[in-house]
This record gives structure tokens, sequence and C-alpha cells, in this order.
């Protein structure tokens, strides 16, 4: 019999050994668990398959011992083989199984790091994929070739003879070297608008989708949509973007700077918009490539990104018809044609009748100012026309020689008679407006590393007016021509797949004449101006798309043989991308303009197209000199899109002449600068078939000239508010769209009533822009539906509808002495009253 003692001893012996007993059991863990530790301590990574390890339990090692004893302690609890590999990968596989006879690590050439998910393809049609370690595994075949591949990598083909299992073989892939579009955003406002990652916005009219308003792919229409474009007077040549008058924009067609943008005086762009296939559009933070511009660029290209096949089409509307065609000569080069004409010569539309009465209204050609008590008559003929060609041919596999032309040209002409003391007297007058242009490249790809490009290029532009006055004897001519020429170098560098450098030269030489002649009185005056301004450009880019990183950084060094004067120009643009959905950008430039455009007289050139180009004397007609910053803040998710952007900008070495006054400012002469701050917000979602986007644009736009009474005053082209919307629904061949545009007027000058005697009117304003015209209010529709026939031939029908409204909307106000009544009149112009438009199209 145990003795108490005894029993109490047992007992706990007892519990002790259970207590133990239980402590081992909770030391047992899973193999998985025990490498994942081991990983953790020894900073290795092991290699498996799942299938080797799953459902296997163990005490773990202690973790005191080494690592080779941790591996020998598990490859005796275990029926598997640890095979250390320079103690930082191990392969684990099972005892009876040999060794996988081909095993491997695939590294980057650039950075060594590992590549994961490449892909390994063996000819018997095995393929495997490489780990987050670049591991890669396969059992023995009869022939030991395989592919190595992976995107953004040149592919690698590999013979292996005798291989060593205990060695993996290490193999280093090279980047390959590729442009990518750097494209950020996809369908902003539209299907074909996107927004790259250098800030600016990009349009591709063959896949453009539709706007409220518009059937065909316009491409300065389209850009009015973009919040921060607008245009006061709905004209295409009369764009401000952020304040900016139209002539401080750069427009270029395949290179070539275009002085004329606006067929029928504006209303209409003279870009075929069945031809560019990519437009670029920079508000700010341009490349140190673009010169010539204090505003945006707007940069056009109908070089495809893509070998296309042959293609013709052929369309009207209600104001055009035009052609296009693009014929493959051979496999390395083609020839494009576009040609388009007005259809004003042989028919009056609805749609021509209201762009008429809008473009001519409060000019000579419907005779405002002659309101005087006599049979007049007036006919007028309009017509217009543009043509391009391009000519691309490849020369073996690493030059290229491309030849762009075009032609653009308005005409009108305005039959006047009247019977005066029972004479009957009658005139011809002519307003002509072209321009011409031809650029001449060569591009050759040294390598897949090293790019060059020269072009040199010609624009010529022409206004002509050549108005003979019914009542009188008098004959006036009036002509603005320019001539620009120059050559252009850049060089491309690509350092790294991350990092690229670009540098080049430019010539310019810009060359402009003005010409007025009169007859009773006799007057002449010809002016000709020519300025030849040299550039140097250098230019590096960074984007690391792993930590969405942008940067890209130059300058132009401007040297104007004339003045002896150098102007330099730096560029940035920064972007990060904070998360996936979440991108912050930063924008900046400083950038200076040699020609401007300016009014003498409002009547000059019919009052139509009253501007004309002049060039910077440097005194009291200033080189223009802009500076430019904006933040950018873009989040895109879910189908959700919200965009917003704030910037300041200032212009400097304005004149009042450039600015189109119409009040006390209309004959002073003397220069200044604006300053503009704005917000720019854009709100858009995307449900299915149907896209809607709302946009704001805030702007606070003052001049400050020093010379004048006073110093600071609103900017005749703000516009303190801006509120767009359109819905979109596109499905399969169908599109509509309805949008509206409500804007706080632009300024204006009122006359100080006080301080005029009405008995004998002399004008008198109030302070310049005091106050604003009324609230611009607009609501648009278009429509398109495009099907196919089964031999391939594509059809398309457009219907469009401005103003449906059909709102009075007032786009400008001036004031004037009635000769008729002697007394203070107000002239008013307004926008277009309620026009549609029918488009059909042809595609073969």
């Amino acid at each position: 019999m145990l003795l108490p003692k005894q029993f109490h001893f047992l007992f706990l012996l007892f519990f002790s050994v259970l207590n133990l007993f239980a402590q081992d059991k909770e030391k047992v863990m899973t193999l998985k668990k025990i490498i994942i530790d081991i990983e953790k301590q020894h900073q290795v990574s092991f290699n498996y398959t799942e299938d080797n390890i799953i459902n296997l339990e163990l005490t773990p090692p202690k973790k005191a011992l080494s690592l080779e004893q941790k591996l020998e302690y598990l490859s005796l609890k275990t029926n598997l083989s640890f095979e250390n590999i320079g103690n930082k990968f191990i392969n684990i596989y099972k005892k009876e199984t040999k060794v996988p006879i081909i095993c491997g690590y695939v590294f980057s050439g650039t950075d060594k790091k590992p590549i994961e998910n490449a892909n390994i393809h063996f000819i018997n049609n095995t393929q495997v994929t490489t780990d987050s370690n670049g591991y890669f595994e396969c059992e023995k075949g009869s022939k030991n070739i395989f592919l190595i591949s992976h995107i953004g990598f040149i592919t690698r083909r590999m013979t292996i003879g005798a291989i060593d299992p205990k060695n993996c073989i290490q193999i280093i892939l090279e980047p390959e070297i590729t442009v990518l579009d750097e494209i950020k955003a996809n369908a902003i406002l539209a299907s074909g608008i996107s927004k790259n990652t250098n800030g600016s916005f990009e349009i591709k009219p063959k896949k453009f989708g539709i706007l409220p308003g518009l059937i065909e792919p316009d491409a300065l229409q389209t850009m009015q949509q973009i919040p921060g474009v607008n245009s006061l007077d709905e004209s295409v040549a009369s764009i401000n973007v952020r304040g900016g008058t139209h002539d401080q924009n750069l427009f270029l067609w395949n290179g070539i700077r275009m002085f004329q943008t606006g067929h029928f005086f504006g209303l209409i762009s003279v870009f075929n918009p069945n031809l560019a296939h990519t437009i670029s559009i920079y508000k700010n933070g341009s490349s140190a490539f673009y010169g010539e511009s204090v505003s945006s660029v707007v940069a056009i290209s109908s070089i495809p990104e893509t070998t296309e096949k042959n293609t013709f089409s052929a369309g009207i509307n209600m104001i055009n018809a035009d052609v296009y065609a693009k014929y493959n000569l051979s496999k390395k080069s083609y020839i494009e044609i576009s040609a388009r004409k007005s259809i004003t010569d042989f028919a009056e539309t609805p749609t021509y009748r209201e762009y008429f009465d809008k473009v001519f209204q409060n000019t000579t050609i419907t005779d405002f100012s002659q309101n005087k008590n006599i049979d007049y008559q007036s006919d007028k003929k309009f017509s217009f026309y543009d043509a391009t060609l391009k000519y691309a041919q490849k020369i073996g596999n690493k030059d290229q020689i491309i030849l762009d032309l075009i032609t653009i040209k308005d005409n009108l002409e305005v039959f006047q008679s009247a019977t005066v003391y029972n004479i009957n007297k009658s005139e011809n007058n002519v307003l002509r407006q072209q321009n011409y242009g031809g650029n001449l490249s060569w591009k050759r790809n040294w390598n897949n590393l090293n790019t060059t490009k020269i072009n040199v290029y010609n624009s010529s532009y022409e206004l002509l007016a050549n108005q003979k006055t019914t009542l009188g004897d008098q004959i006036v001519i009036q002509e603005n021509t320019v001539s620009n020429n120059g050559i252009n170098l850049e060089n491309n560098h690509t350092i790294t797949p991350k990092f690229s450098f670009n540098d080049g030269y430019q010539y310019n030489e810009i060359g402009i004449t003005n010409l007025e002649k009169v007859q009773n009185p006799d007057f002449y005056r010809k002016v000709k101006d020519v300025l030849r301004t040299h550039a140097l450009i250098l230019e590096g880019k960074y984007n690391d798309t792993i930590s969405r990183i942008y940067f890209k950084a130059g300058t132009r060094i401007n040297y104007i043989e004339k003045f002896k004067k150098y102007i330099i120009e730096p560029r940035m643009q920064f972007g990060y991308g904070i998360s996936k959905s979440l991108n912050l950008e930063l924008l900046g430039e400083l950038k200076s303009q040699n020609s401007q455009q300016i009014i003498d007289l409002q009547k000059d050139y019919f009052g139509i197209e009253k501007r004309r180009w002049i060039i910077s004397n440097n005194t009291t007609i200033p080189i223009q000199k802009s500076r430019q910053i904006s933040l950018n803040l873009f989040y895109q998710k879910n189908d959700w899109l919200f965009d917003i952007e704030n910037f300041y900008k200032k212009v400097t070495g304005i004149t009042t002449s450039s600015q189109g006054f119409q009040n006390q400012l209309e004959f002073v002469r003397t220069t200044g600068d604006y300053e503009i701050l704005g917000t720019e917000v854009l709100i858009q979602k995307r449900m299915n078939h149907f896209l809607t986007w709302l946009s704001y644009t805030y702007n606070n736009n003052n001049y400050h000239f020093a010379n004048y009474e006073f110093h600071s005053f609103p900017n005749n082209f703000e516009l303190t508010h801006t509120v767009s919307w359109a819905g979109i629904y596109e499905k399969n061949n169908f599109k509509i769209a309805l949008g509206t545009k409500w804007s706080s007027g632009r300024p204006k000058t009122s006359p100080d009533l006080s301080q005029i005697d009405l008995s004998d009117p002399v004008l008198v304003y109030n302070k310049p822009n005091n106050t604003n015209l009324h609230i611009f209010s607009q609501v648009n529709i278009s429509s398109t539906y495009k099907w196919q026939t089964a031999n391939g031939i594509q059809y398309k029908l457009g219907i469009s509808i401005l103003n449906i409204l059909n709102r009075k909307n007032e786009i400008s106000e001036y004031y004037r002495i009635s000769s008729l009544t002697n007394s203070i009149e107000e002239v008013d112009t307004f926008s277009l009253q309620r026009t549609p438009n029918m488009s059909f199209r042809v595609t073969f």
C-alpha cells in the first residue's frame, strides 16, 4: 500500500509528464509555418510546390540552430530534400523523385532583380512560369531547348546540354526599349479624348465618339469642351485659353505653323476632321521644342500610328463636301489626300444662312453705318476650300521621309449698288484669306535607343481686302502677308527604360508685310519686318511606372538676331501617383512670342477679319512673355473621374491694340500685362453605355497698364464663371449627346451719361470694363448612326442642332454716335440662333 508521501510524489510526476507531453503537442506546427519562420529569421526564400508540403506537421527546430542544421533536421523529419543555393534560395523536392533536370532563375539585365511570371516555353509545348524570386523548374525533356519571354523584355532562346542538377542556371533578360503611349486616363468628355501623363489632352478623330452640337470631330470645336478653353464669340479663329488671345496660341499642322485656323471667318476649323490622326493640346507645361506662344499649343499630326489599309471616303454636310483617300504605293510608301469645298456656291442651306447672319452682323458688309435714304442693294458670294497631300516613304529599316502640303483659302465677293440722285453706282469688293504650307521631314532610327529627325518647313499667309465704296470714288486696298520658314533638328536618346534625353536646334525666320493703299485721297504705306531666331533645346524625362513618378524638365534657349537678345525658357512636368487611382501633377513653364495680331481700326478688312499680324520691335511692340504654374489632382476609380486644377498665369508685353478694345482704349497705344488666377474642375461618370460630365471654371483675370489712367481693370476675355454639362449615350453604332453651356457675361464698358451732353453727344466712358454682358446660355444636341453593308461599305448619318432653345445670347456690346440721329447708339452682336446641320458619309 502506497504511503501518502509516495502517492503525492507519483501524482506530481504523472501530471508533470502530461504537462511536458502537452507542451510538445503545442510545439507541433505545419511545415509551411516553419518555413515562413525560417525565411524571416535567416533572410532566405524557399521554392516548393504545395503538393510536397501539404498536411505535413512536426515540431519546429530550435531557433538557436544554424540554417544548415535546421535544414538537416527538417530533412530527417520529412521525406523531403532541401537544396541550399548560396544561403539565399532553398529548393524543396521529394527524396523519392529526382531533382528536376532544369532549374533556374531569371533576372532583369538593368537592376538584376528577379522577374516574376516570366514565361518558359519548351519545344515540347511544356510551359512554366517563374515565381516571385524569378525561380522555375521543369522535368528533363528529350531536348533542352526553350524560350524565355516577358512583357517589356527581349525574348531569349536557350539550348542547354548537360546540366548539373545541384546548380540552377541564371538567365539575364535585357529590356526591350519601346515608346509607349503615356496615357493616364481614357474617355475624357467623349470617346477618343484622353489625358496623357505629361498633362496634355489628346484627341484621336478616327476614334472620336460624339459631343453636343458636333457631328464631326472638328479639332478646334472639340477643344472648346476642355475646361479652361473658350471662344467668347463662338469662333474657332478666336480661341481663348486661360484668358489669352487667339494669336497667343501656337497651331501646328505636321510641324507647319498655321496663321489661319478658321473657315467662314471662324465658324469652321480649317483642319479636315476626317484627316487628323492625333491632336495634342497643351494648356501648360508644353515641351521645350514648342516655341512662339505664350498661351496654349495645339499640335496636329496626320501620321498614322499603325499601318492602315487603302481607304476612300466622301462626305457632305449643309456647309461643305469633302473627300479623303489613302493609298499604299508599296509596303514602304503611301500617299494620303484630302480636299474640302464649300457648297455655298450653289446652295443656301439653313445652316449657311445662320452662319452668314452671325458672321456679318455689324460689319460694312451689312452696311450698318450707312442707313441713309437711298436705294441700296448688296449681293454676297462666299466660298472656301482646303486640301492636303502627304507622301511617306521608308528607306530600308532605319529611314523615313515624309512630305506634307496644305492649302487653305476663303474668298468673299460683295457686289454693291446704290442709286444716288438718280445715278446708279456699283462696285465689286473682294476679301481673301489664305494659308499655304509645306514640310519635308527625314527621320532615322540609328538603333533601338537613338533617333534623329530633321524637318524643313514653310508657311505663307495672306489677308487681302479690296474695297471700293459705292457712294464715293474711294478705293481702299489692305494687305497683310506672313512668310515663315524654318529648320528643326531633334535627337532622341533612350538611356534606360526609365530615363530618356532629347536635344535639338531650331532656326526660324518670319517676315510680315502690311500694305495700305488709298485712292481719293491718295495714301500709301508698306511696312515689312523680318525676324530671325535660333533656339537650342535640352530636355530630359524620367518615367518610373512602378513608383508612379513622371518627371520631365527642359529648357529652350532663344537668340534673336535683330535684338541680339537671349531668352531662356525652362519647362517642367511632374506627376506622382499617390495611389493607382489618385495622381498629383505639377506643371510650369516660361515662354515667349515675337509675333502677334493687332487691330488698327475696327472697320479694317470690312470689319470681318480685322486683325493683322505684326512683329515685335522690342520697344513699342514688346516681345510677349508668359509664366505659368498649375497644380492638378486627378482621381479615377470605378468609372468615376474627378479632375481639379488650380493655375496662375501672367503674360507681359501685351499691347492695347491686340486686345480688341471698343471703348476709350480703342485708339490708345500702350503696353502692359494681364494676370489670371483660376480653377478648373471636371466630374465625370460612366454607366454602361452612358457617359455624363460636369465642368466648372473660375477665372479672375485682370489687365495692368502702368502708363494708363486706370492701372488695373478686368480683362476683355474674362469669364468669371463657366459651367458645362453633357450627357452622352453610345451603343453599338448609335450615338446621341445633349449638353448645355452657361457662363457669366464678358466685361463691357458703359458710357458715363452724367458727363454727356445729349444735345451734342461726345462719348465719355466709365472705368474700362466696369460692368458685364448678360449671362450666356446655350443647349445643343447631336446624334449619329453608322451602318455597314455586307461588302464592307460603311455609311454614317449625323444630325445636330445648336442653340435648341433659340436663345438670343449677347456676345459683345459697344457704343457709337449715330450720324442719323446724333445720339448715342448701342451696338449689340449676338451668337448663333437655332442652327441645324446634317451630314452623310460613306467609307470604302
